[in-house]
């Protein structure tokens, strides 16, 4: 791509002709001045288009210092902090361009082209590297990355194995989570006699959980020796993760009569764990037939979790829906959150973990299994964002 060439993709900074525009700021930074020739970019956004965004951002930075109505706050404050790094960035790659012009015109000057010789280099080899940065930073966001999320695990193939590798993936996204600073709360939770795990649902509450989680979605592969296995023999066996970002109460609208409610006594493994009373709460989304289970010793509170795991299911189907017709003409994407594809195996003899999505092979079992997913989830979210600058050229 030619030098200076930025494509932006940022739907709220460049709105249509009919979006409400915003007034220009009363002190307007001083524009750019024509680059020579040997720098001048030829965007394909350009520079004025760069600078509504700025005034954008200054706007939403202007209307936050004048006390806007409650109402407007968080609304305003999220277009806020999506657009700061977006200027930040913008601010830089301008500035390397305007260093870089000046440096070029002080090679006219005999007694500045010695230090304008050592800056051009530097100059020159930062400026693909701003552009790149700017291009990221200029993606489209999913709108559900800021969000919590709703992580649900069932053992796949493997009988009594599979649903102690589900356990183990709990307490890894678990473990996870606590380094993060989230909060972990399990909504439903099966384990089986040897205390593996049947099926388990938890809520994880944090900023930006779904944009970290979201790769996770898929077939998880384990081998290993099963404990149950006295012959030494490696078993493969596998559990299914998903991730759906929690959805809100504006996102799905879910008239009374297509649900239907029913209590019952919370099952347990005996003595102070099983309740006594109707508190656990089913609730059935008759047209889809999703069917969502809380056992708090609160029902009102089973209620409230109950409505929460549905409406995010709700969400998570449209979501999917709509990435699949999106993705109808697109043979593969990273983190498309498709729950059959296989993207990971957990390999005990060689203390290996292998992402088969980036041909990722990492030498850290131990360390992944406790917890530490950073190398994994950074390098799944930069080769997604390597996708998406290839789709914009």
């Amino acid at each position: 791509m030619p030098r200076g060439h930025i494509k932006c993709a940022f739907p709220a900074a460049l709105a249509g002709p009919g979006a409400r525009q915003p007034p220009p700021p009363k002190h307007r930074a001083k524009p750019l001045t024509p680059f020579n020739l040997r720098v001048t970019p030829a965007p394909m956004i350009t520079q004025e288009r760069l600078q509504q965004i700025v005034d954008r951002f200054e706007f939403l930075e202007a209307r936050l210092n004048s006390a806007p109505d409650a109402s407007e706050i968080a609304a305003i404050s999220r277009e806020y902090s999506e657009l700061k790094p977006v200027t930040d960035q913008i601010a830089e790659y301008r500035q390397i361009l305007s260093d870089l012009e000046e440096a070029e015109l002080m090679m006219d000057d005999p007694e500045m082209a010695e230090l304008a010789a050592e800056e051009l280099p530097r100059l020159r080899q930062a400026l693909p590297v701003a552009e790149q940065d700017l291009q990221i930073a200029l993606l489209p966001k999913d709108a559900a990355d800021a969000r919590s999320a709703i992580i649900e695990i069932r053992p796949g193939t493997g009988g009594d194995e599979a649903a102690l590798f589900a356990g183990d993936l709990l307490r890894m996204y678990h473990r996870y989570s606590e380094t993060q600073g989230w909060k972990f709360d399990i909504i439903e939770s099966q384990e089986t006699e040897l205390g593996g795990v049947k099926e388990v649902v938890a809520n994880i509450h944090g900023e930006g959980v779904f944009a970290r989680l979201k790769y996770e979605s898929g077939v998880h592969r384990v081998q290993r020796v099963p404990t149950t296995e006295s012959g030494g023999r490696i078993h493969t066996s596998a559990a299914t993760v998903a991730v759906l970002p929690e959805a809100e109460d504006v996102d799905i609208d879910i008239p009374a009569q297509d649900i239907r409610i029913d209590t019952m006594r919370a099952s347990g493994a005996g003595g102070q764990h099983v309740n006594t009373t109707d508190s656990a709460v089913r609730i059935t989304h008759i047209p889809s037939g999703i069917v969502v289970v809380s056992s708090e010793k609160s029902q009102h509170r089973n209620r409230e979790i109950a409505m929460t795991v549905l409406r995010t299911r709700l969400y998570d189907q449209e979501r999917q829906r709509a990435a699949d017709e999106r993705a109808a003409d697109r043979k593969a994407q990273v983190g498309s959150g498709d729950r059959s594809e296989r993207i990971r195996t957990y390999n005990f003899p060689q203390g290996r973990v292998s992402d088969h999505r980036i041909n990722l092979t990492l030498y850290k079992l131990d360390q992944v299994i406790a917890g530490d997913l950073d190398e994994l989830v950074d390098a799944l979210a930069a080769d997604d964002q390597a996708r998406a600058l290839a789709e914009m050229e």
